[in-house]
Formats: C-alpha cells, sequence, structure tokens
C-alpha cells in the first residue's frame, strides 16, 4: 500500500473504527507515554480507550467454565476493521467489531475473547450481497490439497516446493494454500497483498465512524431468523503474541506543530492497515527528516512495536531500519520477511561449528557396518531444474516374479544436527525454508542443504529409505525401513522425467539428458521412470477411488532477468505426469511411515492432520451451488472430488468455470497441522480430510522442514538405532504447534514476493490482457478470476466509462449491468449483463502508487480478444509460453 493512501488525518484525532467519538481524541494531548494528560479539558487522568487486560487466573479460569473462547485472531485484510476467530464447534466465525473490541491485538494473535450479549451481535442482512461474514482468509489449503512440488524460479536457481508431495493443495504442504496470484492466491483475503488491490474505501484509522450496513442494530433481534445473527465477541486478554509486532510503512511528521508531540516524535504509518498507526522517538529518524521530510516521502522503513497503553489510538515503537526504496524488489521482499518474523541473518559462528569441519567431508567407514548399502542400485533424483536442495531419490528394480522393488530414500538429515546442539536450535526455531521468487531463506546452513545433506549424483550419501516390493498395479507386498548409503547416478529435472514418459519407445538422445554414471547408462533410468510412472498411475487411480480430494488452483511462475533480477514475463506453472510421479511416491513414504512410528509410540509420533471443512462455510457454499444449479456432491472429499472432476466438459468455458468452482471449494478448507499423538484422544480426529487417510506425516523433506528431522528421529528410535526420545507429549506438541505457525507464515510469505513480483511485472511489462471469468457479483463491484494469471481482483463500477449500472437478483441470481459511455455520440449505449460465471475481458494496469495494480474491464466490442461463442472462449489453459 502507498503512504499516500494514509495522511495521518491527525488533526484533532478522530477515533478508529469502531471507538465512539466520545472517547475519540483523548491521548493526543500528551506524550504517548505519559499516564497524566497535560491536555486541560480532560482534567487529571486521561480516559482509557481500550478495557484492561483480564487476569491470567480469571482468564483460566474463564476457558475451563466456557464462559471465555480462545482462538487465532483474523483482521479482514480488506476491511480492517472487522475481525473473527474460528468458532470452536467449527459454525460461523466470531465477529469481532473494531479496533477497540479487538483490544490491542493484532493479526495472528492467540486471543481469549468474551462473547457480547445477543443485542450486540452482528446482523446479517440475507440481501446483503457483499457477503463478508468470515474474515477474509489469507490462502490456506494444505499442500497435500495441491500439489507439491511448485516451480521455484531464481536467479541462481533454487527449489520453490521441494517437498515432492505437493502436498495437497498448497506450497506443499497444507491445505495451505492453494492459488495462483501469489503462488496461490487462495481467497479473496488475497487481496491484502501490499502489492496492492484496488483498495476502494480504506478508512483512515482516524477517520469518523460510519457503521457497516451489516453491523449490529438496535431493532428488536428476536424478531430475526436465528441464521441472520453472527456471535460477536470483544478481545479480554493476548494468550500469545504471534505477529512480529513489525511493519514496514512510511514516517511523516504529525501535523500539530505547537503541540509537545511534535517535538518528540514522528508518526510512522504501516503498509498493512491492520497494525496501528506508531509513535517513534524522533532521535530514531534520520537526522534531517524534520526538516526535509520529503525526502523520505518514498522510503520503506521497518518499526517495531514496544508498547501500546490503554489510553492512546496510537502505539509506541522504534523505527528499526530503513529498508530503502518503496517499490523495489529487495527492500520490499526484507520487508516482507521482517513483518513475517523470517530469521534471514547468517547463521552464527556457534551453529557452523556443528558441521563437519574437514572438508571434503567424507562418510566414516563405521557407518557402512550399520547401513544397507545401496550404491550400486540404480537411484536418481528428479526435482524442479533449478532444485539445489535434493532431498528426495528413487529406485526402481523389476524382480523376476514381475513385480518391483521401489524404493523412497530420503536424505539423513538428522545425523547431521545433533540433538539440543546450536545447530539443532536454530533449526527448530526456524522450522522451515522459506522459498521467495528470487531466493531461499534456508533451514540449514548452505553446506548442508546444498553439499552434505543435499543428494548429489555420482556421490556416496548418507539416506533413511523405505523400500517396498509392490506389484505392477501398486499393491505392497512388503516394506523395509532402514538407514542407506546410496549414490545417485543422475539429476533429473521433472522436464527429463517427462520427455520419457511421453517417449515410452525411443531412446532419448544422450544430449537432452543430464550425465549418467558410467556404472548405469540412460535407457536404464528410462525404463525406471517408465516402471514408477506405470505404478504411480495405478497408486493415484486408486486413492481418487478411495476418496481422496485434489484441488489444484493456478499457480504463477516467472522468468527473471539475470542481470537485474525483474521479471521478465510469468507463465502458469504445468503440473504434469513427472510431477504426480514423484508425488505419489512421496504420499506413499509419508503414511508408511506414520504407521510405523504410531504403532512404536502411540503417545509420542509427530502426525499430520487435515480437519474436514467448516460446517458454516461448506453450507454456504453448497447454498451457491443450488442456486447456480450446479450439481456438487459435498458430503465426502472424495464426492467433492468426484464433482469437480465430473461436472465439467473439456471445452475452455468448462475448464473456467472449474477453476472458479475450485478456488470458491478451497476457501471452506481448513490448514493440515502437526499434533503429538498422545494429546488428542479421538482417533477419528487423525484423519487426513483431503487424503482420505486415517494416518499421515512429513518425512520425505527434512532440508527443508523441521517436522521431517523429528520424524527421521522417531522412525530411528522405533527401528533400534537410537533411544527412545526423551520428549514429553506437551513439550513435542509445543514443537508441532512452532512448526505449524512457521509453515502458515512461510506460505503466506511465498504468497507475498508472488504477488510483489507479479505487481512488478504489471508495472514494468503492462497493461497486461487475460480473459477473467466472474466468481462474485456485488451491487457495485464484481470479482474475477484473471485467467492467464490466476490471480483474483476486485473490478470496482465507478472505475469504468459507464453510464449507469444496475445490480438486481434474478430469481436467487446477482445480476449488474452496465451501461458503457458510448465513444462517439452516434452509438448506441452497449449494455453488458455480469452473472457469476461470465466470461469478460480484462486489463491489469498499474496504479501511480509503488506497488498498486488494478483490474478493469474492457469495453465489449474493442479488439475483442474472445470470440463469439462463449463456450470457446475462455482460457484456463494456456500453454505456459503464453504467459
Amino acid at each position: 500500500m502507498s503512504h499516500s493512501d494514509y495522511r495521518p488525518n491527525l488533526r484533532p484525532l478522530g477515533p478508529p473504527r469502531g471507538v465512539s467519538s466520545v472517547v475519540g481524541s483523548h491521548g493526543i494531548g500528551a506524550s504517548p507515554g505519559d499516564k497524566k494528560s497535560k491536555n486541560k479539558s480532560t482534567r487529571g487522568k486521561k480516559k482509557s480507550i481500550f478495557e484492561t487486560y483480564m487476569s491470567k487466573e480469571d482468564v483460566s479460569e474463564g476457558l475451563k467454565k466456557g464462559t471465555l473462547i480462545q482462538g487465532a485472531l483474523r483482521i479482514n485484510p480488506k476491511k480492517f476493521h472487522e475481525a473473527f476467530i474460528p468458532s470452536p464447534d467449527g459454525d460461523r466465525d466470531i465477529f469481532i467489531d473494531g479496533v477497540v473490541a479487538r483490544n490491542r491485538a493484532l493479526n495472528g494473535d492467540l486471543v481469549v475473547v468474551k462473547l457480547l450479549p445477543e443485542e450486540q451481535w452482528k446482523v446479517i442482512k440475507p440481501e446483503s450481497n457483499d457477503k463478508e461474514t468470515e474474515a477474509a482468509y489469507e490462502s490456506d489449503l494444505p499442500e497435500e490439497l495441491c500439489g507439491h512440488h511448485l516451480p521455484q524460479q531464481s536467479l541462481k536457481s533454487y527449489h520453490d516446493s521441494p517437498d515432492v508431495i505437493i502436498e495437497a493443495q498448497f506450497d506443499d504442504s497444507d491445505l495451505e494454500d492453494g492459488h495462483g496470484n501469489t503462488q496461490n492466491l487462495l481467497v479473496d483475503g488475497v487481496k491484502k497483498l501490499s502489492v496492492g488491490v484496488h483498495e476502494k474505501g480504506k478508512e483512515d484509522a482516524g477517520a469518523p465512524v460510519k457503521k457497516d450496513e451489516s453491523t449490529s442494530m438496535s431493532q428488536d433481534i428476536r424478531a430475526l431468523p436465528e441464521k441472520s445473527l453472527q456471535r460477536s465477541a470483544k478481545v479480554v486478554y493476548i494468550l500469545e503474541k504471534k505477529h512480529s509486532r513489525a511493519a514496514t510503512g512510511f514516517l511523516k511528521l504529525l501535523t500539530d506543530k505547537n503541540s509537545e508531540l511534535f517535538r518528540k516524535y514522528a508518526l510512522f504509518s504501516p503498509s498493512d492497515h491492520r497494525v496501528p498507526r506508531i509513535y517513534v522517538p524522533l532521535k530514531d529518524c534520520p537526522q534531517d527528516f524534520v526538516t526535509r521530510p520529503k525526502d523520505y516521502a518514498n522510503t520503506l522503513f521497518i518499526c517495531r512495536i514496544v508498547d501500546w497503553k490503554e489510553d492512546s489510538n496510537f502505539a509506541l515503537g522504534q523505527l528499526a531500519k530503513s529498508l530503502g526504496q518503496a517499490g523495489k524488489i529487495e527492500p520490499e521482499t526484507e520487508g516482507i520477511l521482517t513483518e513475517y518474523g523470517v530469521d534471514f541473518s547468517d547463521f552464527s559462528s556457534e551453529v557452523l561449528e556443528c558441521l563437519p569441519q574437514g572438508l571434503p567431508w567424507t562418510i566414516p567407514p563405521y557407518e557402512f557396518s550399520k547401513r544397507k548399502d545401496l550404491r550400486k542400485d540404480c537411484v536418481f533424483t528428479i526435482d524442479p531444474s533449478t532444485a539445489r536442495d535434493l532431498d528426495d531419490a528413487l529406485s526402481c528394480k523389476p524382480l523376476t516374479d514381475g513385480n518391483f522393488e521401489v524404493g523412497v530414500h530420503i536424505a539423513d538429515v538428522s545425523y547431521f544436527i545433533p540433538e539440543g546442539s546450536d545447530l539443532d536450535r536454530v533449526a527448530a526455531a526456524r522450522a522451515t525454508s522459506v522459498y521467495l521468487v528470487q531466493k531461499v531463506v534456508p533451514m540449514l546452513p548452505r553446506l548442508l542443504c546444498e553439499e552434505l545433506c543435499s543428494l548429489n549424483p555420482m556421490t556416496d550419501k548418507l539416506t533413511f529409505s523405505v523400500i517396498w516390493t509392490l506389484t505392477p498395479e501398486g499393491k505392497i507386498l512388503s516394506e523395509w525401513f532402514g538407514r542407506t548409503i546410496i549414490r545417485s547416478c543422475t539429476k533429473l529435472s521433472y522436464e527429463h522425467a517427462q520427455s520419457m514418459i511421453e517417449s515410452p519407445t525411443e531412446k532419448i538422445p544422450g544430449k537432452e539428458l543430464p550425465p549418467v554414471s558410467p556404472e548405469h547408462d540412460s535407457e536404464e533410468v528410462h525404463q525406471a521412470v517408465l516402471n514408477l510412472h506405470g505404478i504411480a498411475q495405478q497408486l493415484r487411480q486408486q486413492r481418487f477411488v478411495d476418496g481422496a480430494l485434489r484441488l489444484d488452483q493456478l499457480k504463477l511462475a516467472f522468468t527473471l532477468d539475470h542481470e537485474t533480477g525483474l521479471p521478465q514475463g510469468c507463465h502458469i506453472y504445468e503440473y504434469r505426469d513427472s510431477n504426480k510421479l514423484v508425488e505419489e511416491f512421496m504420499l506413499l513414504a509419508n503414511m508408511a511411515v506414520a504407521h510405523k512410528i504410531y504403532r512404536a509410540f502411540p503417545e509420542q509420533a509427530l502426525l499430520r492432520r487435515h480437519p474436514p471443512p467448516q460446517t458454516k462455510m461448506l453450507s454456504d457454499l453448497v447454498e451457491f451451488c443450488d442456486q447456480m444449479g450446479l450439481s456438487m456432491d459435498f458430503s465426502s472429499a472424495g464426492a467433492l472430488n468426484k464433482s469437480l472432476t465430473q461436472t465439467f466438459g473439456g471445452d475452455k468455458y468448462s475448464l473456467a468455470r472449474k477453476e472458479v468452482l475450485t478456488n470458491m471449494c478451497s476457501r471452506p478448507m481448513q490448514m493440515a497441522h502437526y499434533f503429538c499423538s498422545g494429546l488428542l484422544q479421538d482417533r477419528a480426529q487423525f484423519r487426513h480430510y483431503a487424503l482420505n487417510v486415517p494416518l499421515y506425516t512429513h518425512f520425505t523433506s527434512p532440508i527443508r522442514r523441521f517436522a521431517d528431522v523429528l520424524v527421521h528421529r522417531l522412525l530411528a528410535a522405533a527401528l533400534g538405532y537410537r533411544e527412545r526420545l526423551d520428549v514429553e507429549p506437551d513439550a513435542l506438541q509445543k514443537q508441532a504447534d512452532h512448526c505449524n505457525d512457521r509453515r502458515m507464515v512461510s506460505k503466506r510469505v511465498q504468497e507475498l514476493s508472488t504477488g510483489l513480483f507479479f505487481a512488478v511485472l504489471v508495472k514494468e511489462c503492462g497493461p497486461l490482457e487475460s480473459e477473467a471469468m466472474v466468481m462474485g457479483v456485488l451491487n457495485q463491484a464484481f470479482d474475477v478470476l484473471v485467467l492467464r494469471y490466476g490471480v483474483q481482483k476486485r473490478i470496482y463500477c465507478n472505475a469504468l466509462a459507464l453510464r449507469s449500472h444496475h445490480f438486481q437478483k434474478v430469481g436467487k441470481k446477482p445480476e449488474l449491468t452496465l451501461v458503457w459511455e458510448p465513444e462517439d455520440s452516434e452509438q448506441e449505449p452497449a449494455k453488458q449483463v455480469i452473472t457469476i460465471f461470465s466470461l469478460v475481458e480484462v486489463v491489469l494496469q498499474a496504479e501511480a502508487t509503488a506497488l498498486k495494480y488494478s483490474a478493469v474491464l474492457k469495453r465489449p466490442g474493442t479488439n475483442s480478444l474472445l470470440g463469439q461463442e462463449e463456450a470457446t472462449a475462455a482460457a484456463s489453459a494456456e500453454e505456459p509460453d503464453d504467459g
């Protein structure tokens, strides 16, 4: 967001949203830390704006009794006065209206709330077509839902989602995400990207309060049907400050030059409207800031909140550093990382001292006696072409009886991380590598990620393997787990493996393939890939027959200029058979290990569960599909998958409609979570909804996920390689919670990085044209999924050259009629009717502000990209090079 959007509006400070104007202007005459007001009108003590937090004792008592509720706070990025916490019973979210009710909690914090009396609950008008009764989620899909190996492009070339599991939809992990603009711009909420969504009517925190049309009203509540009320609450305690308390933004002078504050403080205006404005001491600011404030108008700073008192609308903070010019990739990236608390510092000397010192390192001779030696086997890796951290390899040996010995070999990372060491502590704290468009912030030092642990070809490597005897149909006849040593014979990219799959009978010329070690040849590798592909197809088909769900959403990949690092172009990443091949065997290994460690340690296994969709959001979606005449079955994951794959034809219009529906289906989905088996009594809750399996974990990506390192230790203990883990279930659950938090952060950061690069692309190469499909219709605007780029945008009627527009419901379907101003007076005005699933043409264009871009509708009939026939017109499946 640009600083120009938020004039401090410090006249007499108006109250923030949701603050009654009686309270509003307190706290302005005094220095932010003073308890006494120097402002005569308030006489003596300043009145509080916020309630004092409850005591710890009262909070734990209230939580036990059920009079208080705890949950993670989500603040709507588009309407920052609205916040929500999930309802413990899976019903509609609990609503928290305004800054005062939020009581100084920030997005992501774990808060305790108290329900307000029923007459103060939010009223949802049935006719309010702007149904924002849930927090706008940022993207939330589990990777297992989505697809694992995402592209990672980078100047130096890194792996984006190195886990080949795509775990479900998102990053590769957790229902975590699924959508495209930013890798997975899943929900509307994504519009929060600093890159900018057209943010109409952004309220200034100091603007007078206008109640939202759907908030509480003093009519007789009892006369309303039950479903039109949303439980509302206020925050009474912050259990855990999960938000980093850091923000990027811009510095401004206070407006009242005569106030005492003006001499001591500047005003920091965060780019993220969900963070309050902050007083920072002038002594922290650049020396000439007071005399030359305009010189800093476009400089991005980082500020940390130090305190936020009950009697002040604004927080107190410290300026941490100046990042550089707003809108530039590196300063913006550093801002994103800092805001989300990602540790991107260099590893300390204490950490580096934990690594093997005598290089080049070789495997100690005694390890050979403790491991199965697979160095003569034909083992190989398949990864994105740019990947450097290769944590998984595959092998497939035909047996004389027609079956196959198939191995998944994972880097033995835990060998290099002594428990309790500085390296162990830092890896546990980082918990995950963070994949940005242009680089990776690694969980482990590069020596481990890229050399010692990475399964690079033609070098001996320590691995942890799962080896099965499988029939050609993928039936498991036997399985073995153990520590091994491999020597990968070649490093294939997904493209190499794909060309092998597509040429089953022809030999691929050597120059088109990477080098293969002399003990093996490319034909042997080619045959192994074909055999694995055949088994993977059977495994996959069986998984979907057994009721798995996959929500593939459009994901963006960029090509970057080697010199400048700027994006030159982008395309929708294509998820092909080679990706699916790797994914199937990673899923199989993760499931096998989950069963093994749970059998060995029923109280102490680190597993991964995926709860079913939120019931209220799901029933809203069911109702929507009924209104639209779509026969969708939401009764189970498998039923939904079947509906999505069978309801739609293969023509472009149908594919676009499927894309929109997939996007909508991802919204009620919840995140997948790591958990400790001993702390969840109900075995039914262990299930993974998207994969539709009883037990699941993460074992296959220990170079980039700490959860997998813990699972490797558990597996080693289960196999008798080491003593049992000395960790109580409570402590393991704490680690699981931390892994969940950091995983979610890494997904958000990945999305924001994609959003940043896309905004820069629009600025550098725009305007960009694309077909789009309408996803939602409001009375003054409509939402579209931009098919060529997988981004969602809201298009506002007042930004178009319209003579008029008219909203109506036809039956239950919303419809917006646009009447275009004719280009010359001779013509009749053109009419255009916008309904859900309409195909339209849009133009994405940069705005004056650093990194904002907006979408506008192309006037009908101007150099139409679309054919006349709707059914042949939507482009959801462009070839990547079209981007």
